[in-house]
């Protein structure tokens, strides 16, 4: 993520969170430990977030923003269509994948995800889903396929699959590159 704030220290605790919620998970990371890796006093991080619930929202929503700009990057590139899904799908998941699946505490985010943020992971995942459809939407579409719409919301629940059934980030990403290729091969119509 390139900036997760516009406040330099709302961005300060944000990235100090990550640390600690890499670290040491969800459940065992404190207030403390999160404002003492942004060095700062308990009470001046309530100041910007009223728990770590919100914290770790705030950290999705940016994992979102951060998304949606890199794969309309890699949609907007010159190169072949399965070039472009490739960049695309491996920007979805981003750094931010790498680094969760790399963590000890990596499934217990994944679950924290879901159960504190879903809201954020609805809205962000339907912005994505927006997105391909848009960029879908600019294309001849093989009748086979479906429509955009629906060409989308398969990218996004196929990415998904890959993300909860991969069990490192080696394979995560092979699994990802056979998404895209299969993907730009079913769009072109062969």
């Amino acid at each position: 993520m390139n900036q997760l704030s516009p406040d330099p220290k709302a961005e300060t605790i944000l990235h100090s969170a990550w640390q600690a919620f890499s670290a040491y998970g969800f459940r065992k990371t404190s207030m403390d430990d999160i404002a003492r890796g942004a060095g700062m006093s308990r009470p001046a991080v309530y100041l910007h977030f009223r728990n770590k619930e919100a914290i770790f929202t705030a950290l999705v929503e940016a994992y979102y923003t951060q998304a949606l700009h890199d794969v309309q990057a890699a949609l907007d590139q010159r190169g072949t269509l399965a070039e472009r899904l490739s960049l695309a799908f491996e920007a979805h998941g981003g750094p931010t994948m790498e680094a969760m699946m790399s963590s000890a505490h990596g499934l217990e985010l994944f679950e924290a995800s879901m159960s504190v943020a879903p809201e954020a992971i609805q809205a962000g995942e339907a912005a994505l889903a927006g997105l391909y459809a848009a960029w879908l939407a600019q294309r001849e579409l093989p009748a086979t396929v479906g429509p955009a719409e629906e060409v989308a919301q398969v990218f996004c629940s196929a990415l998904k699959g890959i993300k909860h059934t991969s069990a490192d980030y080696a394979g995560y990403r092979q699994r990802v590159l056979q998404l895209a290729a299969l993907m730009a091969r079913a769009l072109q119509g062969t």
